[in-house]
């Protein structure tokens, strides 16, 4: 394998075959509970591919995966494109927000609050009663939904990433009184506009690894395929049991990472 610069990076092909698979598997979990990331960029990464050549592909995979579950949501109709597209302008341009706002500011300052955020979300979906496949009232308004919070996650996003899906989950259950299987196929619509917004930039910066990226898109796909027909199968309580589960695992890689453990 050479290490050169990212696109001249060269994979056997039995790591191919291994990106393809994780790329598939993090489809299928990210659009059941989010949190996909945490396969397919370590794979990159202990690959050997640089880390701004894994993040810029590990987003390139990972938007092909949050488009697949959009097409279907919005095609079959299990979420309404006229309630949706106004929040995908909004979390576009909070997504394009943060990924400015990250060229600035020192990211480690995230590494102290996003455990935290995980941490409390995690806890929320684990003892919360209210959730439920029912819908409840909203505690917030749509406009300052579509405007002030539906923005701040995506700018979120744009700066660091891991979680958006669950963030957004959240705050449909929490915010808009949403059902959890409404609030997390709402949430894949969000999360590729998020997506999309961040693949610009680092689009613009030529620093995917195109060889795997293809191969990993196609994986997600298939994966984010299955994963948006069995979200609207899947009973609501193991939904939430995944939700958990991957935000758990989020939290115990950043302590990993960090140095905790």
């Amino acid at each position: 394998m050479g290490c050169a610069s990212g696109g001249s990076l060269e994979f056997a092909t039995e790591l191919l075959v291994f990106f393809f698979l994780i790329a598939m598997l993090a489809g299928f979990l990210d659009t059941l509970a989010g949190g996909g990331g945490l396969l397919s960029l370590p794979a990159l990464v202990l690959a050997g591919v640089p880390p701004l050549a894994a993040l810029a592909t590990n987003k390139l995979q990972g938007s092909v995966g949050t488009a697949t579950a959009t097409f279907v949501i919005v095609k079959t109709r299990k979420v309404s494109w006229e309630h949706v597209k106004m929040l995908m302008v909004s979390a576009f341009f909070g997504s394009c927000a943060g990924t400015i706002v990250v060229q600035f500011i020192n990211v480690e300052v995230l590494g102290f609050i996003i455990p935290l955020v995980l941490l409390l979300i995690g806890l929320f979906f684990l003892f919360s009663p209210t959730i439920s496949s029912r819908q409840a009232k909203p505690r917030v308004s749509m406009r300052c939904y579509r405007q002030m919070v539906v923005p701040a996650i995506g700018c979120y996003d744009g700066m660091f990433g891991p979680g958006t899906g669950s963030f957004f989950s959240l705050a449909g259950v929490s915010l808009r009184g949403q059902s959890l299987i409404e609030a997390t196929a709402v949430a894949k619509t969000l999360n590729f506009s998020t997506n999309i917004a961040s693949l610009v930039v680092f689009l613009m910066a030529g620093h995917i690894v195109w060889s795997v990226g293809i191969l990993m898109m196609l994986g997600q796909a298939l994966g984010a395929w299955l994963g948006v027909h069995c979200l609207f199968a899947i009973n609501p309580k193991l939904l939430r049991f995944v939700i958990v589960a991957m935000c758990f695992a989020m939290l115990a890689r950043f302590a990993m990472q960090s140095g905790w453990v």
